[in-house]
């Protein structure tokens, strides 16, 4: 699967995204519900009426009863602008809930960006661990057989048996905090029971391999780790393995297992300067346009609270039939009303105060998330130069690293100096390859922290 992909998982799986679409059919519909009072209302009525009349001495006066249907019809005409100002407000509500929306999709994009490119980060260390434990044993059987001939002391083959155990101690480290960035994935996906899976290198993130295995192992079976490192290729090579040492030539214990982890990786900078990205900050972060609906609904909350005590005008007409033993009536009526409801004038002050407060409210959480955006797009886009300046610097020192170790190496076969200053060289190589793959990983993160700033998936 491409980072894409597991994006694509994420917006499906996310409850939070469902809620946050749920809110927006919400205020859909009262935004319908503010536009009902332009429809027009519409009553029917119907019953039977009866009624026996005696006087005392018991003489029946005699029986009344009559049936009734009607029909009634009424339409508001003007309410001098507070519907449109209900409507409005609901609209600005509506817009305002969509940019929510879309703020957590580019939250839950930038978590997977997390977790993915943690995976990835984590494959190549393993490699990275993998390599060094090859290394260690070939340097383990090469000194036990200088040991064998009386040609190193004890301590230098002591210290290639520690070595060897810290390796593969090691290398079970990084395939436990492989295994912890799989699950971390997995979660950021709001997948529970995921299957074995692959996921593609990115363009910032290109490793030798073009995919990254993502299979778990038993974290509590370390049996099936330790058979992992110890599988019949990964087997310690004993001493009679090795080739004869040739004492004129420098022994390169280390030339198979060199890392290409991440040497054929092209950088390319984004290539954006401060201002073109805040420029994007601006336009493109849905918070901020969330912010922005907010206020223009305040507005229009205000303009209905100032307007509450206004008069409403309605037109009606009706039609009613009647039967009973007089002749049959039929009637139609027609009119218009000023409807003018009680009016609690300290209530309605009140009203208009609290609307002016929430305004000014909108207004002032405006003014702090755009300081809020300048600040997040700077530090974004500052952590990710600096990264972008150093990724080639980290580059050339896992080569001159290299270089160091191949010298270190050649140098103590034929005993030019100890096994301190090979061991030195070796931790400075695998070190160096650990700050290269951590270094891409960080800027991958910033770029993906000022992807969010700038409002982009």
């Amino acid at each position: 699967m491409s980072l894409k992909d597991c994006i694509n998982i994420a917006l499906k799986n996310n409850p939070n995204v469902q809620i946050s679409k749920n809110n927006v059919k919400l205020i859909q519909s009262r935004v319908g519900q503010a536009k009902s009072d332009f429809f027009p209302t519409i009553g029917a009525s119907g019953g039977y009426t009866g009624s026996n009349m005696w006087n005392n001495s018991g003489i029946t006066g005699g029986n009344d009863y009559y049936y009734t249907a009607g029909i009634s019809l009424r339409q508001l005409i003007f309410n001098f602008g507070k519907s449109n100002a209900q409507i409005k407000m609901q609209k600005f509500n509506k817009i305002s809930a969509e940019f929510d929306l879309e703020y957590i999709n580019l939250k839950t994009a930038y978590d997977v960006k997390s977790a993915y490119y943690g995976v990835l980060a984590a494959h190549a260390l393993v490699d990275v661990a993998k390599s060094n434990l090859e290394i260690n044993k070939r340097q383990y059987a090469q000194i036990k057989a200088y040991f064998d001939e009386g040609l190193k002391s004890r301590i230098d083959f002591v210290n290639a048996e520690v070595n060897l155990s810290n390796s593969e101690i090691e290398l079970i480290a990084a395939q436990t905090a492989y295994e912890n960035t799989i699950v971390k994935l997995n979660n950021a996906m709001y997948v529970a029971y995921a299957p074995s899976y692959s996921i593609k290198n990115t363009e910032s993130f290109n490793l030798e391999e073009d995919w990254t295995d993502v299979k778990f192992l038993n974290i509590g079976n370390y049996k099936q780790l330790e058979e992992e490192v110890n599988k019949p290729n990964d087997a310690k090579i004993e001493a009679s393995e090795v080739e004869p040492l040739n004492y004129t030539t420098p022994t390169l214990s280390s030339k198979v297992e060199k890392s290409d982890i991440l040497e054929n990786y092209v950088f390319k900078p984004l290539g954006l300067s401060f201002e073109e990205a805040l420029d994007r900050a601006r336009e493109g972060r849905p918070d901020f346009k969330s912010y922005l609906a907010a206020k223009e609904a305040m507005e229009e909350a205000l303009k209905y609270a100032k307007k509450e005590y206004l008069p409403s005008i309605s037109a009606q007409a009706g039609y009613t039939w009647r039967e009973s033993d007089a002749p049959t009536t039929n009637s139609f009526n027609y009119g218009a009303t000023l409807d003018l409801s009680s009016v609690n004038i300290m209530k309605t002050k009140y009203k208009v105060d609290e609307a002016k407060t929430q305004l000014d409210i909108a207004e002032e959480n405006i003014n702090l998330i755009e300081k809020n955006i300048f600040f997040e797009v700077q530090d974004a886009y500052i952590n990710m130069i600096q990264l972008e300046k150093q990724i080639p610097l980290y580059q050339k020192r896992v080569q001159q690293a290299l270089e160091n170790f191949e010298l270190a190496d050649g140098r103590y076969g034929v005993g030019l100096t100890d096994f301190i200053e090979l061991q030195d060289a070796r931790s400075q190589y695998l070190n160096s390859q650990q700050e290269y793959i951590q270094t891409i990983y960080n800027y991958n993160i910033a770029k993906s922290k000022l992807e969010v700033a700038m409002g982009e998936i």
